[in-house]
C-alpha cells in the first residue's frame, strides 16, 4: 500500500468509526417525504458555511433546492434521488452536511476539501417521485431518460445545473436492486460504481479517465469495510441518460448506486459506506490523488450479477401431480405501499423453481429430509406461504418469504 493510499484509508476509517456522530437523526427510515428534509435545509441557512437556494419547482410545485459548500476552484455537482424511490445516497447527503457544520472534527480534512472545492449538493431532485415512493417523476417519465427531449422541469433544471456550473466531477446518487451480486458470486453487489459511456464504442478520454480513477480509489476505500461486495454496473451506452450525457458534456461523472447489505432493509448501514465514500472520493479531488489511479483497476471491479435471491431453499421435495420431486425454491421478498402514510408491506414471491444450484441466497435453507404437501401453494410466480413437513410435523414455516422456525 503506497503512502497516499494508507493516509487515504486512516481517513476513510476514522469516518466510518465516527458516523453515528454526524447521522442526521430526523431521516430513520427510507420512505422520507420532501416536507421531511426543508426543515433541515432551512436549518442550514443559519449557519454561514452554506448557500442555499431554491433553483426551481418540480411538476407538482414542490422547491428543489441546492446547497453550496466551499469557496475551491474544483467544482463538484453532487444530485440525488432523480429516481424518487432511491434515497440512500439523500440521507448520507444530510449527514455529511453535519460533518462540515460540526465543529472541532474533521477539520484538517474538511478545511482541504473546502478550499480546493466548490460543492453544490441537490438532495432531491424528484420530489414528486419520493412523495409516492415511486422511480417516475409526476408526468410518469423517467428523468434519467430525459437528457435529450428534456420534458421535465426536473430534468431541464439538472441540465441548466451542468451548462452553468460547468463541474470538473459530478456524483450521480441512485438505489439499485438489492439482489445484484458482486460478479457471479454469493457477495451481494452493496454498492456498484459506473463511469459512464458517452458513446456506444465506450471511448476512454480524459474526461471519462478521471472518472475511473476516482472510482478505483473509492473502490479501495470500500474494501476496507465491504470486502468482494462492490461491482461495476453495465457501461452500456444509453444516449437518453443523463449520466451518458453529463460526461459527453465535459464533467467526469462518477455514477454510485446503493444496493443490498443483509439484514439491511433500511439501507442504514449502506448509507454509512456512501458517506464514507464520498467524502473520500471528495478528498481525492481535493488533492487530486485520484490522479495516482490505473485505470486498469477499473476493469478489475466485478460487473453486476444476477444470481442472488432473498431466499433460496435447497433439496426440498414437493408433492406435485401425484409426484415427490425434488427441487431449489428461490423467493424474492417484493415490497408494496401500504394504507398506512409512509408505511409498506412486504410479501414473498416464488421467483423460480427446479435446478437453481448455480444460484445464491441471501438466506439459504438446506430442506433435506423436508416436505412440502400442499401443492396448490407452490407455483412459480406465486405466493410464498407454506409449510415444510418432517414425518408429518412442521419444521418450518415460509411467511411471506420470511423464514419461520
Amino acid at each position: 500500500m503506497s503512502t497516499v493510499t494508507g493516509l487515504a484509508q486512516n481517513v476513510a476509517s476514522k469516518l466510518y468509526e465516527s458516523h453515528d456522530v454526524f447521522k442526521e437523526k430526523a431521516l430513520t427510515e427510507r420512505r422520507f417525504k420532501h416536507k421531511d428534509i426543508v426543515p433541515l435545509i432551512e436549518q442550514l441557512k443559519g449557519n454561514g458555511l452554506f448557500e442555499v437556494k431554491n433553483i426551481g419547482k418540480s411538476t407538482q410545485e414542490r422547491d428543489i433546492f441546492q446547497i453550496k459548500l466551499g469557496t475551491g476552484k474544483t467544482p463538484v455537482l453532487l444530485w440525488s434521488q432523480m429516481h424518487g424511490d432511491e434515497p440512500t445516497a439523500t440521507m448520507a447527503i444530510f449527514d455529511i452536511f453535519n460533518f462540515f457544520k460540526t465543529k472541532g472534527a474533521f477539520e484538517n480534512l474538511k478545511k482541504q476539501i473546502l478550499e480546493n472545492c466548490t460543492l453544490y449538493f441537490v438532495p432531491m431532485l424528484n420530489p414528486d417521485g419520493a412523495e409516492v415512493y415511486k422511480r417516475r417523476t409526476a408526468l410518469d417519465i423517467d428523468m434519467n431518460r430525459d437528457a435529450l427531449r428534456l420534458q421535465t422541469p426536473e430534468g431541464r433544471l439538472l441540465k441548466k445545473l451542468q451548462n452553468n456550473l460547468q463541474p470538473v466531477f459530478g456524483f450521480n446518487l441512485h438505489d439499485q436492486s438489492p439482489r445484484y451480486s458482486a460478479g457471479n458470486t454469493g457477495n451481494l453487489a452493496t454498492i456498484s460504481f459506473l463511469a459512464t459511456a458517452y458513446n456506444h464504442e465506450r471511448s476512454i478520454n480524459d474526461v471519462r479517465k478521471r472518472s475511473m480513477q476516482l472510482i478505483v480509489g473509492m473502490n479501495k476505500t470500500l474494501q476496507a469495510f465491504i470486502p468482494n461486495q462492490v461491482a461495476r454496473y453495465s457501461d452500456e451506452h444509453e444516449p437518453r441518460a443523463f449520466g451518458d450525457n453529463i460526461q459527453k458534456w465535459g464533467t467526469s461523472l462518477v455514477l454510485i448506486e446503493s444496493g443490498g447489505y443483509k439484514n439491511d432493509l433500511e439501507k442504514m448501514y449502506i448509507r454509512k459506506l456512501n458517506f464514507v465514500s464520498i467524502l473520500t472520493g471528495l478528498e481525492a479531488i481535493a488533492t487530486k490523488n485520484y490522479e495516482k489511479e490505473d485505470i486498469k483497476n477499473y476493469d478489475k471491479i466485478p460487473e453486476n450479477g444476477k444470481v442472488i435471491f432473498d431466499l433460496l431453499i435447497k433439496n426440498v421435495k414437493v408433492n406435485k401431480e401425484g409426484q415427490a420431486v425434488v427441487m431449489d425454491i428461490a423467493i424474492n421478498r417484493m415490497e408494496s405501499v401500504a394504507n398506512l402514510p409512509g408505511k409498506f408491506n412486504t410479501r414473498g414471491v416464488i421467483e423460480e423453481m427446479g435446478d437453481l444450484s448455480v444460484f445464491f441466497g441471501t438466506e439459504v435453507l438446506d430442506a433435506t429430509g423436508l416436505v412440502i404437501e400442499n401443492k396448490d401453494e407452490i407455483k412459480y410466480n406465486g405466493k410464498a406461504d407454506f409449510e415444510l413437513k418432517k414425518d408429518g410435523k412442521v419444521i418450518f414455516t415460509v411467511k411471506n418469504g420470511v423464514l419461520i422456525r
